[in-house]
Formats: C-alpha cells, sequence, structure tokens
C-alpha cells in the first residue's frame, strides 16, 4: 500500500504544476469562450501599446502604468499558449486531492460486481457526475462478453466473483493484450493481495469501506492519468523504435535496418534451398537536380522515387533507402530472370513519370544492378551486395538508363 500511494502522490505532484492554466481552462469552457478568443483581444491590446510606444505618444506619468498592462499582458499570452497545448481528454487533481474531470470529457467504465448493495453504492456515490457512464456484469464471463461488444475507458473489479479472482482477470486481459485500466475496489484482502493486485497490472486498490465520493473521483482521476501517461511512453518508445529503422525523409527502411535484413534473409535462403535476389538502384545524374534545383527540389524527387518504388515491389519484399540517391530491394524467394523484369518493369514507370516541384516538372532515369543468390550454392549477404553492386557499376557505365544482372 506504501508503494501505491507513493505512486499516486507522484502523480499529484506532477499534476499540481498545471492548476492554475487547468482553472482557467474550466473558467473558459464554463463561459463558452476559448483561449483562441481570449487571444484575439489580447493581440489587438498588445498592437496598441506597440504602436504607442513608437509613436511616443505615452505620457510619462503613464509609462509605470503601460509597463504593468504590458507586463499583465505577457502573463496572459503565456497562460493562454500553456492551454493550448494541454490535453482536454485527462483528468487533473487540485492540491488537497480535490479532482475534477475535463467539462468535454466522457468516461465509459465497466462495474464488475456480484453484489447488489456494493454496486448500487457506487452508482449513486455517481449518480451526478453525468459524464461518467457506468455498465454492469456480475462475472468475468459477463465481462469479457460486454468488452468483445464496447469499449470502455475505466474497469472496476471486485475481487471475489462467483466465476474466478481478480488476479485470474488480469491475468487474462493481459494475455488478451487489452490496455484498459483496472481499479480494484472489494471487501476482500489485505497489504499482500494489493500488492499482487498492482503487480500485476492494475491501477489502483479501494478497499469498499473506504468508498466514497472524493475517493472514487480520485482514483477514476488517477487511473485515466495514469494510463495515458503509459500510453504516450508506449507510443514514444514505438516512434522511436520506428525512427532508428526507418529513413526521416522517404520513410523507407535505412541501411542499418537493410544490413540487418539482408543476413536474415540469406541465412533462410540457405536454410530452405529458396532464391533470393538483391537490386541495387541509384537515380541517374541525381547531383544535376540538386545543383540546378536546389536540395529540397532534389528531397521531393526522392520522396516521391520511394513511394514509386514502394508502390513497385511486393508486400513482403524489403525496401531500403541505402544512402543518398542510392536504393536497394531485397527480393525473398526470386529468381535473377524473376528480379531482373521486376527491375525493367520498374525502370520504365520512373522514366515515364513526372516529377513535380513547385512549378517544374522533371524526368529522372534510374539504373539497377541485379544479382541473386546461386542455386545450391553459399553466398554471404556481403557478397550478394559486392556482387549486385558490381552489376549497378554496369549499368552505369553502359550508358545509365538501364537494368544489369549478374
Amino acid at each position: 500500500m506504501a508503494e501505491l500511494e507513493a505512486v499516486n502522490n507522484q502523480i499529484r505532484e506532477q499534476q499540481k504544476s498545471v492548476i492554475e492554466e487547468e482553472r482557467l481552462k474550466v473558467l473558459l469552457q464554463m463561459a463558452g469562450a476559448t483561449a483562441h478568443e481570449l487571444n484575439q483581444p489580447l493581440m489587438i491590446l498588445m498592437g496598441n501599446v506597440q504602436l504607442m510606444e513608437m509613436d511616443g505618444n505615452i505620457p510619462a506619468h503613464l509609462a509605470g502604468r503601460v509597463s504593468k498592462i504590458i507586463e499583465a499582458a505577457n502573463r496572459i499570452s503565456d497562460t493562454v499558449k500553456k492551454i493550448q497545448t494541454l490535453r482536454h481528454d485527462q483528468p487533473k487533481t487540485y492540491a488537497g486531492g480535490k479532482t475534477i474531470l475535463n467539462l468535454d470529457q466522457h468516461v465509459s467504465i465497466l462495474a464488475i460486481e456480484d453484489k447488489d448493495d456494493d454496486f448500487a453504492k457506487v452508482r449513486q456515490i455517481l449518480r451526478d457526475h453525468h459524464q461518467l457512464a457506468l455498465t454492469r456484469v456480475k462475472s468475468i464471463r459477463e465481462a469479457f462478453d460486454r468488452l468483445d461488444k464496447d469499449r470502455f475507458d475505466l474497469i472496476f473489479l471486485d475481487y471475489l466473483l462467483p466465476d474466478g479472482t481478480g488476479l485470474e482477470f488480469l491475468e487474462a486481459i493481459n494475455n488478451k493484450g487489452m490496455e484498459i485500466p483496472v481499479v480494484v475496489i472489494t471487501g476482500q484482502g489485505d497489504e499482500l493481495i494489493a500488492s499482487r493486485i498492482i503487480q500485476a497490472g492494475a491501477y489502483d486498490y479501494l478497499p469498499k469501506s473506504k468508498v466514497s465520493g472524493k475517493a472514487l473521483l480520485r482514483i477514476i482521476s488517477n487511473a485515466l492519468e495514469k494510463a495515458g501517461l503509459k500510453r504516450e511512453m508506449r507510443m514514444a518508445q514505438e516512434k522511436l523504435a520506428e525512427m532508428s529503422v526507418r529513413d526521416e525523409l522517404t520513410g523507407m527502411f535505412n541501411r542499418r535496418y537493410f544490413r540487418e535484413a539482408l543476413e536474415r534473409e540469406v541465412s533462410g535462403a540457405q536454410r530452405y534451398g529458396h532464391g533470393l535476389a538483391l537490386c541495387m538502384i541509384d537515380l541517374d545524374h541525381f547531383k544535376r537536380v540538386n545543383d540546378t534545383h536546389g536540395h529540397l527540389c532534389g528531397d521531393q524527387v526522392l520522396r516521391k522515387f520511394g513511394k514509386l518504388l514502394n508502390d513497385s515491389i511486393r508486400k513482403y519484399d524489403v525496401g531500403c533507402r541505402y544512402g543518398g540517391e542510392e536504393f536497394a530491394v531485397i527480393l525473398p524467394d526470386t529468381s535473377l530472370d524473376k528480379a531482373s523484369a521486376l527491375c525493367e518493369r520498374f525502370r520504365e514507370r520512373v522514366k515515364e513519370h513526372e516529377f513535380t516541384y513547385e512549378k517544374l516538372t522533371l524526368h529522372i532515369t534510374t539504373s539497377v544492378g541485379v544479382a541473386a543468390r546461386p542455386t545450391g550454392g553459399i553466398i554471404t549477404g556481403r557478397q550478394l551486395l559486392d556482387l549486385a553492386d558490381k552489376a549497378l557499376y554496369q549499368a552505369k557505365s553502359q550508358g545509365r538508363n538501364q537494368v544489369v544482372a549478374i
């Protein structure tokens, strides 16, 4: 319980820094105003004060008052900016533990409770909070039937149920990959059970003897806040992971991922005796585009070239930006002839495509080198890459705008 309280205290401390902005946002919502509407007259006020300063029309005895007006206007402007960056779908906690739920937020709660009196108590406490929609089921089986049909933001869970325990329910939703915050509200258990509940993934634990309006609103607020933080952290981690293997300009896989994928595909091809082809692709005379029209134009060409390439290969092929204007495609289970035919079609498509940038229309050609794993032969990823590079060099030295396979 001490660990649980420490987590809740940490969240409350984090929330104190936005109390002033949150209060103002709620007042604005109640008055039907928005941060944008507040900002408009503020800009007019500041603009006129600045004009007065530029014209030198401010009397000396009013200069101090004008300075205070400017200071106050700047503070309002800073607050408005903070309001505009606040999320509207999360609750906040005031000092002293008082909580509010944002006026524009609807929270759907599933209560898994088999005892009528206990559910009636919770429903009575929350009856005046119309943004909280409370749905009841009496067993774990009914809960999953309902979760299959409807979306819920929060779950109230009793520990002892007719068909299992709260720990069994938490294990089941974890196995199903459901990311719904769960709060255990129960008359059963002690600190040991509370600890096990939290370790199993529950967001909070509340004995039924301590259920009150203040406690329930605090738990709802904290659980949704922690769920939001967890969701944002997961999204940030996923974004970082994707950034590590994706080329920022084209969105294709990058060179780092290409090397890992090539070794993986070579190993798999040799293990199962499958074909494997590799294509190295280069934009012809691309330096002229940058030198003549600028790097922004060059970036647009690379972006559209990458999209053309992605649209031309199969879903299980691996397309990468190898570096600069050079691209690579790994073609699993593909012979040299089939890879050459695919690259020839792509070369023609690029030749016919009109690359546009602002009012410019450009025509680009591409050279392609193709290599394949020899049937029944042993070859490393490095060797396959060297062969494809050699083929690309031949394509360029023989006049460009062609496919060479070796």
